[in-house]
């Protein structure tokens, strides 16, 4: 039975989600028609960790959607190198469950001192990430606890893809979200059951591409510090390269294949690693794909695209809390770890 914090907290995203959605709406549409009257020529993301999985995920939506270009900001090159950055004609968002990040508050006090316009997306709207910037987008999903990230996460991928939503006037990027977060966590049993078979594994692969990649980052990063396994995240194009001969039979790989838009590549990888006898987790809303894996999360098919990616962030969640317990471990508190963590 998983009594934990962390498990309670996954089961917040639910009723979250449409309260996250509401209260965000009228700054949303505030920001993006500053964005429009601005015109800037990027947008800039700064962040850590899970918010950086968050903000990955950000670029490829948004560059999907609108063609405007995005990056991820190196940090310390504002906050250790000392380097003028030119933000001038940038939108840089800062990314902190906390929002006390201090590397992310620095590139935004200093993108807001040339001149860009700066949005923040926190779960704390007191925090010193949430007051610098022009316009804060608020979690707004009750306190965090356990140290994993988990709702917060959730949270973030929906305000990235609210604000992509409207900037794009593509509103239909929202669509199913919600139910297909809850879908998942109804299916709790069925994902805690099959994290048993895992709970001798000390290392594995984490596999996807395009809009899946960040999902699959955050995925290592859950079952790293939940269960202390050395997790890896590829995308399959990267992974088909050099990384493809660490791998021998058994060896762990799971696998997201839920956007038809990269599926066949992700199909391809699941082959070859099949040649080669890896153990096949995987998390898909095609049968004809999960047919190939050796077990994994069968989604309905209408979790295409952007409902899939969210309906595997939770599966993923709900896997490495129930791992952790299967290996002994506190998913609450993680050696080493504190819930914020300050780097500059």
């Amino acid at each position: 039975m998983n009594n934990t914090i962390m498990w309670k907290e996954i089961f917040e995203s639910g009723d979250a989600v449409k309260v996250c959605l509401d209260k965000n709406a009228a700054v949303v549409r505030s920001a993006v028609e500053s964005f429009k009257a601005r015109k800037p020529a990027q947008i800039i993301f700064a962040a850590r960790g899970t918010s950086d999985h968050a903000s990955t995920y950000g670029k490829y939506l948004i560059e999907t959607t609108t063609g405007i270009p995005v990056g991820l900001a190196a940090c310390s090159v504002v906050t250790l190198y000392g380097a003028k950055v030119d933000y001038s004609n940038a939108c840089v968002i800062g990314v902190s469950q906390s929002g006390e990040g201090q590397d992310v508050y620095e590139v935004l006090a200093a993108a807001k001192a040339s001149g860009a316009l700066t949005i923040s997306i926190t779960n704390e709207p007191e925090s010193k990430i949430a007051k610098i910037a022009d316009y804060h987008l608020y979690c707004a999903c009750g306190k965090e606890i356990s140290v994993a990230a988990t709702k917060t996460f959730i949270m973030q991928l929906l305000l990235v893809t609210q604000f992509t939503a409207e900037l794009s006037g593509k509103p239909e990027l929202l669509d199913n979200i919600e139910r297909a977060v809850r879908e998942t966590l109804g299916r709790a049993d069925e994902v805690a059951a099959l994290s048993t078979r895992y709970r001798f594994m000390n290392e594995c692969f984490v596999l996807a591409r395009g809009l899946g990649y960040p999902l699959a980052l955050e995925t290592a990063l859950k079952i790293q510090e939940t269960c202390y396994v050395r997790a890896r995240a590829y995308p399959v194009s990267d992974f088909q390269h050099g990384p493809f001969a660490m791998v021998e039979n058994n060896t762990a790989v799971f696998m997201i294949a839920v956007d038809k838009t990269t599926d066949a590549d992700v199909e391809h990888t699941i082959n070859r690693l099949n040649d080669v006898g890896a153990d096949i987790y995987l998390v898909t809303n095609k049968p004809e794909l999960f047919r190939k894996a050796a077990t994994g999360v069968l989604l309905p098919d209408w979790c295409e695209g952007i409902p899939g990616l969210f309906a595997a962030a939770v599966c993923a969640q709900m896997f490495a809390s129930n791992l952790s317990l299967a290996k002994g471990n506190n998913p609450d508190a993680p050696r080493g770890l504190a819930k914020v963590t300050v780097t500059r």
